[in-house]
């Protein structure tokens, strides 16, 4: 299939209007959630599912969207899902308990995730074999920008107005890309088979993928294994992905085709999309807790210090595209692309208490350009051989690896953080003494200052021990998140190598006529 002239163009506004409005959700609602436990009357952990609750959701579609797109007709499933998304917004601004709201967050994830891959297929289908590099980077622009302009819009959003209007802001948008896609979006002229529902490959997708989502989501917080629950879960994670694996390669109408994995481009691809996805999300955790947390920035100006990062992905993202167009290595590219982002976590780590805006410029740009280095490239590699009714699938299987990389990327640095801050915690305590001319010099000087404020003698040496154990725990977690992007740098840089495992293919930038 190939669209010609403005068609082609309303077609690529239609699905990157859906992909955003979904990938926004995943972050517009972390910063709001304080204001929304105040108004639900919610703890902390209970507040928690609100994010949870559209991931696990999210997660489980994304890699049957293929299957409902062969079963429903890819233009009926992906306008439902756009419905479903749209009204499920409404109900979340207006719940108006905790589980209502967690309840309608599940429903919306559940038709968010439909949205993001089918998306994809669509651009993929849509461009000719020749543009597929840009078809891969208009599309990025939505992954990238998404997760990155969220918590900048939640914070707005939150402060202006309310938290339900984080909710109501979907129904424009929705509205107007459910009438663009009744309008312009045409079914494939190829689609799969389906001659039996796969109940069981359904229900063991549900149990594999759900636990293991709300594994890594809830894990930190209740501290892993010590938790009943996570270890129960952790265990019909592991054997319910392994039966779903076995179920989908012996069935003759499996919901989700594993076979198509056979393709080793496909294969390596979405190996490194987890691995991107681990990248992506690791890094997009680490920097604004960072800044808030420790350096006292709000929601909005982290937004804005992120804003000139997203900025380089999106001007990189087509650039790279006509590149592969050319001819470019795409593996060159990759390469490039983690350099940068080693670059990137190799500046942060020399931050300091001080560190002001002007110093994240460039750390952040290079981050943004090694995005449109790796995830262009990585993509076309992965979806350029497949056929027509095999494109869904790849690109369902893509996503979903990318998701379950950023959870994973996010459990596993979140416990970095945690460990290595006693460890820090610790180390700096042993070094401080009652005793200590230097320490007690320090303490009366801000005891002095707090008397002469008006404060009593016990009042300030309170306070002067409360400045102290500040010092010391700013000075904690300074030294913690600066492991922590050493830690992720050095990831990158092992990635390297293994671009190796995609075969060199000589005077092929794209995918082959026949997958169209």
């Amino acid at each position: 299939m190939s669209e010609r002239g403005a068609n082609k163009w309303l077609i690529t506004i239609t699905v990157i209007l859906a992909s955003v409005i979904e990938l926004i959700d995943t972050s517009i609602v972390n910063v709001a959630l304080p204001q929304m436990m105040g108004n639900l009357g919610a703890t902390l952990d209970e507040i928690a599912w609100v994010v949870t609750g559209y991931v696990v959701a999210n997660v489980i579609v994304i890699p049957m969207t293929g299957w409902f797109a062969a079963v429903l007709g890819r233009r009926n499933y992906f306008v439902g899902s756009l419905i479903l998304f749209t009204v499920a917004s409404f109900f979340c601004g207006h719940a108006g308990t905790l589980w209502e709201l967690v309840i309608f967050r599940f429903i919306q994830g559940a038709g968010g995730g439909a949205m993001l891959s089918t998306s994809q297929a669509i651009l993929v289908e849509t461009f000719p074999p020749e543009e597929l590099g840009l078809a891969n980077g208009l599309f990025g622009l939505g992954v990238v920008v998404g997760p990155t302009v969220g918590p900048t819009l939640g914070g707005w959003i939150t402060d202006s107005y309310s938290w339900r209007w984080i909710f109501y802001v979907n129904l424009p948008i929705g509205i107007v890309a459910v009438l663009m896609a009744l309008a312009f979006l045409p079914d494939p002229k190829e689609t799969r088979k389906i001659s039996k529902i796969d109940w069981w490959g359904i229900l063991l997708l549900i149990t594999g993928i759900g636990s293991l989502q709300i594994v890594l989501e809830r894990g930190e917080a209740e501290d892993w294994f010590s938790t009943r629950y996570i270890t129960i879960l952790a265990f019909v994670a592991v054997a319910g992905l392994a039966l779903f694996v076995w179920r989908e390669l012996a069935s003759s109408n499996p919901v989700v085709d594993l076979h198509v994995l056979k393709d080793r481009s496909l294969a390596v691809g979405t190996f490194f999309t987890f691995i991107l996805g681990f990248g992506l999300y690791a890094s997009v955790f680490i920097f604004p807790v960072f800044a808030q947390n420790l350096l006292g920035f709000t929601a909005m100006q982290t937004g804005l210090i992120l804003l000139p990062g997203s900025l380089a992905t999106a001007v990189m993202m087509p650039f790279v595209g006509k590149m592969l167009q050319k001819g470019v290595p795409p593996q060159l590219m990759n390469a490039l692309g983690f350099i940068c982002f080693f670059l990137f976590t190799f500046m942060l780590s020399h931050s300091t208490l001080e560190s002001g805006r002007q110093d994240f410029f460039w750390p952040l740009v290079w981050r943004g350009v090694g995005l449109g280095l790796l995830f262009v490239p990585l993509t076309t590699m992965a979806l350029s051989n497949l056929r027509g009714k095999d494109i869904a699938q790849g690109a369902g299987l893509t996503n979903m690896m990318r998701q379950l990389g950023g959870s994973f990327g996010i459990a596993l640095v979140t416990t970095f953080i945690q460990y290595r801050s006693w460890t820090h915690r610790t180390n700096l305590l042993s070094h401080l003494s009652i005793y200590d001319p230097a320490l007690q010099e320090r303490l009366q000087a801000i005891t002095g200052g707090l008397m002469a404020k008006g404060s009593s003698f016990f009042q300030a040496q309170q306070q002067a021990y409360g400045a102290i154990e500040g010092a010391v725990l700013r000075q904690t977690y300074l030294l913690t998140y600066m492991d922590a992007f050493r830690v992720v740098g050095v990831f990158f840089l092992v990635c390297i190598p293994m671009l190796l495992l995609f075969k060199r293919r000589a005077g092929r930038s794209a995918g082959p006529v026949s997958m169209h």
